[in-house]
């Protein structure tokens, strides 16, 4: 029989730490949703005591999604675990995910320490946790650069004080795949009682080798690895959730394991988080990507007609793969709404089901066709729990050749309209000109692009831009089969963040 893997998924947590990146409370909700429905195994929901929203998302999950474990990450610290605690005992599966560093880099200049007195606090912490809950996990930070008898006595000290999984991460994207190998084997080898936990490892794409390294561990021993939906994480990201799950399925023959995630939903969840993220999966993406099926030279296509495995090692349809079918209409109803939109993973209350509905046919009556993924941008505006400090009422452009590029906004907050106008280099420009002046911010626009969400002439046109506001830096998002509309509310939506954070510094 194969050996099950764990599947560890910290997109919530660890992916949500891209810059960039933030999501709103609902949109965790509903990511974790369709995680549940990936079986996966365990989601980071994560890291409680970081911020009074990340502890009440990580309770909201805990509360609200059933299947899988529900962890929450935290120092090896009392008040950390404690606020861990308070934030997955909801979940009927609870983990407390705790961590220290146990490099000499960590131990010298992070925390101005000694070998001793870390391993005395992973231990403390671990005995801390255990005693609120059952489940605990300890992660050696920066593992791969520590000293390898140290790692090996850490490891049995954390097991011997109840810790049920131990994590090896390479937290710097450090290692290779064979160093990988060789550091779990030799802990296998050396550490007495390391069959009394799980190991596992979480590893950073760095180099680009996250992947081969969590598969290089898998095959020393590992029976959990940690990851994340379209690779998302720090720097350069983590770990790709659905290139290691399809790695392992396609080649049983040579990791002779699996695991119980259902990758017909993988396609699914990559797009669900690339819209409620706004990072956009790269074409070439293995797995998701949109060329990732796709064949143009002749005699590739040539051999496809054939026979699918001259040129295919994976049937599209494993992963959830199919062309962006027409879903809905202008006649079409809520029923029909809500079975589409359950369909592609999100649970839509009554009360919600109205505001969603009116918005749908806002984009019907402009468009033929609407497609699954004007549906998740739908779903991704009308889930923004983000306070709307301002919002635009009407947006009116002029421009060409011969033409000055004039902007006229009107914005609206608290009940009052304000209307201005401004010129600019392009209709876009102008009307980012217009709203600094009505909201009476300086702002510096550092990054801005446009893409097309879906096929044809009225295909919805997705703006992201990225904003800067003294220390302050935001990202905004916005949809629209109007480009300029879009970009507008894109730049209003950085605006509105950078407000908020601003307001609750005050506070």
């Amino acid at each position: 029989m194969a050996r099950k893997i764990t599947v560890f998924d910290t997109t919530l947590r660890d992916g949500e730490q891209s810059p960039g990146a933030s999501l709103g409370i609902s949109e965790k909700i509903a990511i974790a949703h369709q995680l549940a429905k990936m079986k996966i195994d365990v989601i980071e929901a994560g890291f409680p005591i970081s911020s009074p929203e990340d502890f009440e998302s990580v309770k909201r999950v805990a509360s609200e999604v059933r299947g899988p474990e529900v962890a929450g990450l935290c120092r090896a610290v009392e008040k950390d675990i404690d606020a861990c605690w308070e934030a997955v005992k909801h979940s009927d599966k609870p983990r407390i995910h705790t961590f220290i560093g146990t490099s000499n880099l960590h131990i010298e200049f992070k925390f101005k320490s000694t070998k001793d007195e870390v391993l005395k606090r992973a231990v403390n912490g671990v005995r801390f946790a255990k005693e609120r809950c059952a489940n605990v996990e300890f992660s050696a930070e920066d593992a791969f650069r520590t000293d390898l008898d140290y790692l090996r006595d850490v490891v049995e000290a954390v097991i011997e004080a109840g810790a049920t999984t131990v994590n090896i991460p390479d937290t710097v994207g450090y290692a290779t795949p064979w160093e990988v190998h060789e550091t779990i084997k030799y802990l296998f080898d050396n550490v007495p009682n390391i069959r009394q936990a799980t190991i596992s490892v979480h590893c950073h794409d760095d180099l680009g080798m996250s992947v081969a390294n969590s598969l290089a561990a898998v095959t020393a021993g590992a029976g959990q690895v940690e990851c994340t939906i379209n690779g998302l994480g720090e720097r350069a990201g983590n770990a790709s959730l659905e290139e290691i799950v399809m790695a392992i399925k396609t080649r049983a023959d040579m990791f002779d394991c699996e695991t119980g995630v259902v990758t017909q939903e993988i396609a699914k969840t990559s797009r669900m988080v690339s819209n409620l993220t706004g990072f956009v999966v790269q074409p070439n993406k293995a797995i998701v990507g949109a060329n990732a099926f796709a064949h143009e030279a002749g005699i590739h296509q040539h051999g496809i007609i054939m026979n699918r495995q001259t040129y295919e090692i994976m049937k599209p349809e494993d992963v959830g793969v199919s062309e962006s079918a027409l879903t809905l209409g202008r006649r079409s109803g809520k029923h029909g709404l809500r079975s589409r939109l359950e369909g592609l993973g999100y649970e839509v209350s009554e009360e919600q089901l109205e505001d969603i509905y009116q918005r749908f046919l806002k984009v019907a009556d402009k468009k033929k066709q609407v497609y699954d993924e004007d549906l998740e941008i739908i779903m991704r505006e009308a889930t923004d729990t983000m306070p709307q400090v301002w919002t635009l009422v009407s947006l009116q452009t002029t421009s060409g050749p011969q033409t000055m590029p004039t902007a006229t906004v009107r914005l609206a907050k608290e009940g009052q309209e304000i209307q201005d106008a401004a010129c600019g280099n392009g209709p876009v420009d102008a009307a980012a000109k217009a709203i600094e002046r009505i909201t009476g911010m300086e702002l510096t626009l550092e990054d801005y692009s446009l893409r097309s969400i879906t096929v044809g002439k009225d295909a919805m046109g997705e703006a992201t831009v990225k904003v800067k506001a003294n220390s302050h830096e935001a990202i905004g998002k916005a949809a629209s089969t109007d480009v300029v509309e879009a970009s507008a509310k894109a730049f209003l939506n950085a605006v509105n963040r950078i407000l908020v954070v601003q307001s609750s510094e005050e506070e």
